[in-house]
């Protein structure tokens, strides 16, 4: 059973890579995710007693200078909707961390399905793929907690909005379908003189510290992101 499961997901793995690969004809550079806003911040995580979620880096407290992105995942025009991605970028031990976030919904199964939202301020943005703890899967999630009312992910329209405020959001952990706890805070600003930024993001080359990953999480996402590697 485990051998057939397997194949499936690698056979899942091959058509989302199928997909990216058509798509990559008509955007070469970035198949998905095509147009998106550079931000800088820091990623903190609470100190004080709270319910651990496995992974020793979320369990513990600290801080981490972050490079992030927010960005439309489909790059459909700005009037429509879109998977609202948040990706994140840190370096702990002198080892780059990408942790990778899009919107869905906030309970139950819903965790795991991709919303389509016009607004980043009020959305819900959480890692879909489970990380591995030694007490079991542990999803993250990230919801505004400070900032402007509105954030349309359209980069004139988000960088007049946010200008030299700050965007915290509120970073929380949890089993698939069990309560959200929270661990940290996300802040994030405009980056000087840059509106987008060229680095690709890679859960897959660059995992969370401590956290484990899943084969199955892995054959799923590895042809896809190897394919986006490529450039051009």
């Amino acid at each position: 059973m485990d051998t057939v499961s397997s194949k499936v997901q690698t056979l899942a793995g091959s058509a989302f890579a199928a997909v990216f690969r058509a798509v990559k004809i008509v955007r070469p550079h970035r198949p998905i995710h095509p147009k998106g806003i550079r931000l800088v911040g820091i990623l903190e995580r609470d100190s004080g007693v709270r319910e651990p979620s496995g992974i020793p880096w979320l369990d513990t407290a600290g801080s981490n200078v972050v490079d992030a992105r927010l960005s439309r995942s489909i790059g459909l025009p700005d009037a429509f909707p879109d998977i609202i991605g948040l990706a994140v970028r840190f370096s702990e031990q002198d080892k780059l961390s990408d942790m990778l976030l899009a919107t869905t919904g906030p309970t139950g199964l819903g965790r795991f399905i991709l919303r389509l939202r016009r607004d980043a301020a009020t959305a819900v943005f959480s890692s879909m793929m489970p990380y591995e703890a030694d007490t079991g899967p542990v999803l993250i999630a990230a919801r505004t907690i400070s900032g402007p009312e509105k954030l349309p992910v359209e980069p004139g329209a988000f960088s007049s909005l946010l200008g030299n405020e700050s965007w915290i959001l509120e970073l929380h952990h949890a089993s698939p379908l069990g309560p959200w706890t929270r661990f940290g805070t996300l802040t994030l600003s405009l980056a000087d003189h840059a509106e987008d930024t060229a680095e690709r993001f890679d859960p897959v080359l660059n995992p969370l510290p401590t956290a484990g990953t899943y084969g199955w999480t892995r054959r799923l996402r590895e042809p896809s992101y190897a394919l986006a590697r490529r450039r051009g």
